[in-house]
């Protein structure tokens, strides 16, 4: 059955929301209504939307600041702007900075329709509608139910439909194999090799034969040909892990691979014709790189044609449980083991540890758990001396209220950047409650406007 596309109503006109609603509903789609663009902001956190269709005139924050901060989240997603007569200039400037379209109030419910449609189309969900069962199978080895996580796979289903070079960047264990593995499988190439190799993982001498092939006695030890990497993955994908580690001499190979579609193997006068796509990931700076000449400019722009950035696990904690679990269930099968899980205790442990190893390191802790337990029920100590540190007193409850609090309000200053009357809204308190809070933790909110205001 297919999945119903998502829209997202913003208006201050309530009467407005409810008939727009309740049009979009009889025609098959779902839809969240908010008063504000602060709410839209917000409702993001546990909706996401294939289109937004917003009022440009709205109290507080309008609808060109919200399309301006939704540009910084997810890029891919198209914003239908509402207005009025003596607004049109604005909506038409709007479109110019990339807004999708404009309807002028009233509109005919029709008219929204079609917009929605051609929004859809532009995005790529009308022609690959999502289906159950079936949408989640290219991503189905990624674990997440983070917000994050869900932009960048968005991103990333945008990305495997083309046939660009991807650069995924992100630090070492966040999982950037599995991100290629899933770009290949949502593309037009799913049916094709997929081949992998780690540029840090072998002697220069050894690479190039490994990527390009090499002809027999080209080198002492070749008995025999080799095909190469890229020739054994023709009209598939090939995965270039650490490629800010790859050597010169073989940048030089690879860009002529991008440029002219062909690899000579090494000891060969001869090139034969290749057609693959490349994903490149690295967990280093590849400005800096080519800034102090250990990188070619030209490849970086060649592979820099799209790039995602997958988060540390430090910043999609609300994963760590679910990964948890997932990685309890599989080690429990692969060491023969009934399953286990964490206790309470242990998991607390677990969502508040710095994680610098990322996922990678969350799956060597869940089976160094796994394997030691010896009861159904992981153990807080037992995390505790996988991690290598000891818990840090339990708060009392007041402190513990205290400390969230002041946690929270820097958040919120962080988020508004000072705003006062956005950062009260947001919280649901009015302007004196919250200027009192901010009074007894001490919080200056001047400190979080920006400079240039």
């Amino acid at each position: 059955m297919p999945t119903k596309h998502r829209v997202l109503l913003v208006d201050d006109d309530a009467d407005l929301l409810r008939l727009i609603s309740v049009r979009l509903s009889a025609n098959n789609y779902e839809v969240a209504a908010v008063n504000s663009a602060e709410d839209a902001l917000v409702k993001l956190s546990t909706f996401r939307p294939h289109v937004i269709v917003t009022d440009l005139r709205m109290p507080g924050m309008d609808g060109m600041e919200l399309f301006e901060k939704l540009q910084q989240k997810d890029l891919r997603l198209p914003v239908i702007m509402l207005t009025a007569h003596g607004t049109i200039p604005e909506a038409v400037a709007a479109t110019q900075k990339g807004v999708f379209s404009y309807l002028v109030k009233p509109f005919d419910a029709q008219l929204l329709l079609a917009h929605l449609e051609k929004a859809l189309a532009q995005s790529g969900e009308m022609e690959h509608p999502a289906e159950d069962g079936e949408d989640a199978t290219w991503r189905s080895e990624i674990v997440s139910c983070s917000h994050v996580m869900e932009n960048l796979l968005a991103q990333t289903k945008a990305a495997a439909v083309t046939d660009v070079s991807v650069l995924v960047q992100s630090q070492t264990g966040t999982g950037k194999e599995l991100l290629a593995c899933a770009i290949h499988k949502a593309s037009s190439r799913a049916d094709k090799p997929f081949m992998a190799l780690n540029c840090a993982a072998l002697p220069e001498a050894l690479l190039e034969s490994e990527l390009f092939g090499h002809v027999a006695g080209s080198f002492t030890g070749a008995s025999k040909a080799h095909t190469g990497l890229f020739l054994a993955a023709n009209e598939g994908t090939v995965f270039l892990d650490e490629i800010g580690d790859m050597p010169i001499a073989a940048q030089a190979k690879l860009l002529r691979v991008l440029e002219q579609h062909e690899v000579r193997p090494v000891g060969s006068t001869q090139t034969t014709p290749v057609d693959v796509r490349i994903i490149a990931a690295t967990h280093q700076d590849l400005n800096e790189k080519v800034a102090q000449g250990t990188f070619r400019e030209d490849l970086f722009y060649r592979l820099n044609v799209i790039t995602l950035e997958l988060p540390p696990l430090s910043e999609r904690r609300e994963d760590i449980a679910l990964l948890a679990k997932h990685f309890c269930k599989s080690l429990s099968e692969r060491h023969n083991k009934a399953e286990v899980r964490f206790s309470p205790e242990a998991m607390e442990i677990l969502l508040g540890a710095p994680w610098p190893g990322n996922v990678r390191q969350l799956l060597n802790i869940v089976e160094q758990c796994v394997v030691l337990t010896s009861t159904a029920l992981i153990s807080k100590a037992l995390v505790e001396r996988a991690l290598r540190f000891k818990s840090t007193r339990l708060l009392g409850l007041t402190e513990a209220k205290e400390q969230f609090e002041h946690d929270y309000l820097l958040r919120l200053l962080n988020l508004t950047e000072g705003n006062i009357a956005l950062a009260a809204r947001l919280s649901e308190r009015n302007r004196s409650e919250f200027y009192n809070l901010l009074k007894r933790h001490g919080l200056d909110p001047a400190q979080f406007r920006n400079s240039e205001d």
